[in-house]
């Protein structure tokens, strides 16, 4: 007797779920873009960024470390829109490539670094004693040092390359995560679901995973927008300074410290034009980073 082919059914209730799912973040986008309209066209405008550093090798005319040598500085034209700069590179090739870079370093550096320093951070906060003690001392260690200073020495250590600018970056993001997911996790450990917690067996590792650290979310949310801005700075004061990613992998940061370098006095294209995108960029992940601490804030929600 023939076996009846198996017929897979989705259930309503499944369907039920993930339609209510979509509606709800709909909902919330839309509720968003109605209390943070700067913050909704800061969003638009970090995504039209990202959207051109995931597509540069579609969108770029020419090759970034290609040089057209019969048209070395030449101002913006027909051809070039942006110009090119000392070896007949083109600008906007250069500026669009650079997106991907400091974008790359940026998000990497920040994520990497803010998730070990709220591990950290949880820890810290919710074990005390001893240990608390000492990460407070090496965490006040580290912030003694001035951030670019610290990613300097760092990276002289590590060599040049993005990988190592990566990790000098992340690097010097954990202090500040450590501090500010640590006082997360000294008020939310005097909760009496985790005294209940610990009281039915639960271990220190499971109470810190289950009950704390979804906590620290928000706020680790709002550290982490709030920091990507800087990091570009960050990233960008590197370059110019000739100790971030090497040339001829092209960053804006390296774009204006090659420009500067090579003359006192460079042409304006080659210092307006990667300055606009790092200033534009920084004020959007800004802009964008105050209004989701203003959207997940209770204290700052009502009044938005």
């Amino acid at each position: 007797m023939a076996e009846n082919p198996t017929v897979l059914v989705t259930a309503p209730e499944t369907v039920t779920t993930v339609k209510g799912y979509t509606v709800g973040v709909l909902r919330g986008l839309r509720r968003f873009a109605e209390k943070q309209p700067v913050g909704t066209a800061s969003g638009v405008i970090l995504g039209v960024i990202i959207l051109l550093a995931v597509a540069s090798p579609l969108i770029a005319p020419y090759n970034p470390i290609e040089g057209h040598f019969t048209s070395i500085n030449q101002p913006p034209d027909s051809e070039y829109l942006l110009g090119t700069d000392r070896v007949g590179r083109d600008v906007l090739s250069r500026v669009i490539y650079g997106a991907r870079i400091s974008l790359l370093v940026a998000f990497v550096a920040v994520i990497v670094g803010d998730a070990l320093g709220a591990m950290w951070g949880i820890a810290s906060g919710y074990l005390g004693g001893k240990f608390d003690i000492y990460s407070q001392r090496l965490v006040e260690l580290l912030l003694s040092f001035p951030t670019l200073i610290l990613a300097m020495v760092l990276l002289l250590g590590l060599g040049a390359g993005v990988f190592t600018v990566i990790v000098a970056i992340a690097i010097t993001r954990i202090p500040l995560s450590v501090r500010v997911i640590r006082s997360v996790s000294l008020s939310v450990k005097e909760n009496s679901y985790i005294e209940a917690a610990r009281a039915i067996g639960a271990s220190d590792l499971r109470v810190m995973a289950l009950h704390i650290a979804p906590q620290c979310l928000a706020p680790w949310l709002v550290l982490v927008t709030a920091q990507l801005g800087g990091v570009i700075v960050l990233e960008a004061s590197l370059g110019f300074l000739g100790v971030g990613v090497p040339a001829p992998t092209a960053t804006w940061g390296n774009m204006l410290g090659g420009a500067v370098a090579a003359t006192l006095k460079p042409e304006w294209w080659l210092v307006i034009f990667p300055g606009v995108a790092i200033t534009i960029t920084v004020l959007a992940f800004n802009l964008f980073g105050d209004s989701i601490r203003d959207a997940l804030d209770p204290k700052l929600r009502g009044n938005t």
